[in-house]
């Protein structure tokens, strides 16, 4: 009886044992999928920019130099300390035809003056690679997929799509929009108006207007039109700042126009012209921008 008695206290001791040590385990799984938690950020913003054979080498230097030096300002920094968590996520790539979806930098999260510096470094080491056509719709949907796997828990999705054509491959851009607004995600834009590369004959005069009509969406969804190359650098920084901000811009604001858009009010407009002025051109000269 005493042997039976001691195998018995053994064989107690044992399961308790086994029980602490999953019951450690158990509570060191917890402690992991906590730490596991996406890092909460206030705004997951898609910086989506055109590099189509309308614009000139020098052209796509100033966009490259123009959002480096935004996103590394004061002012960028300040917003983006302003916020609830005081962080951002940003990733930067370019697009031309629907094919054509080059990323320059993947997600990154931007929480001090050293990681923006680190990110407007490394737009300004590299160069931008010119290619064929001009698919918006294209770049929103690969702008949508980036998001869809975002590392971070955002407050706010934001794409923000800057561009000197109307649409003229892949999808109707009204399509893509609406598609991502159904989703949550909201389209601001950065039309340029200006000229000077090859193609430049496929821009159209009012491309802000196109935009306000056919690109952009959601909430608190902005315009902000550029007409000199000059311009631009103030123009990015001051769309990042509102951006981020998630603020409504001035419908009078001083210095550059910013365009309000409100997604169940749209003015008229033939959203398909750029997929007409291509076949148009098309049929005359057999070009491919």
């Amino acid at each position: 009886m005493m042997v039976r008695c001691g195998s018995f206290g053994s064989l107690k001791l044992a399961i308790l044992a086994s029980l602490s040590v999953v019951s450690v385990l158990f509570s060191l799984v917890r402690a992991d999928d906590l730490s596991a938690e996406p890092i909460p950020v206030d705004v997951a913003l898609v910086l989506a920019v055109d590099v189509s054979r309308s614009m000139s080498p020098e052209e796509l230097l100033i966009q490259r130099r123009g959002y480096a030096a935004a996103i590394a300002s004061p002012a960028v920094i300040k917003a983006i300390q302003f916020g609830a968590h005081g962080r951002i996520a940003l990733t930067f790539f370019e697009w031309a035809g629907s094919g054509h979806a080059r990323e320059i930098i993947g997600w990154s999260l931007i929480e001090t003056v050293g990681d923006a510096q680190a990110f407007a470094d490394r737009l300004g080491s590299g160069r931008s690679l010119a290619a064929s056509r001009t698919s918006i719709s294209g770049a929103i949907r690969h702008g949508s997929g980036l998001l869809d796997a975002l590392p971070f828990q955002a407050d706010r999705r934001v794409i923000d799509i800057s561009g000197d054509g109307p649409n003229n491959e892949g999808v109707p851009v009204t399509l893509a929009r609406d598609e991502a607004i159904k989703a949550g995600i909201a389209i601001n834009g950065l039309p340029l108006l200006t000229s000077g590369g090859f193609y430049s004959s496929f821009s159209i005069p009012e491309l802000d207007a196109y935009y306000r009509a056919c690109v952009v969406g959601g909430p608190a969804s902005f315009v902000v039109p550029v007409t000199d190359w000059e311009q631009f650098p103030e123009a990015v920084r001051r769309k990042l700042v509102l951006e981020i901000g998630g603020l409504m811009p001035d419908a009078r604001p001083e210095g550059r126009p910013v365009m309000t858009v409100q997604y169940t009010a749209r003015p008229a407009y033939d959203c398909m012209i750029g997929e007409k002025i291509w076949q148009q051109r098309r049929q005359q000269f057999f070009l491919d921008p």
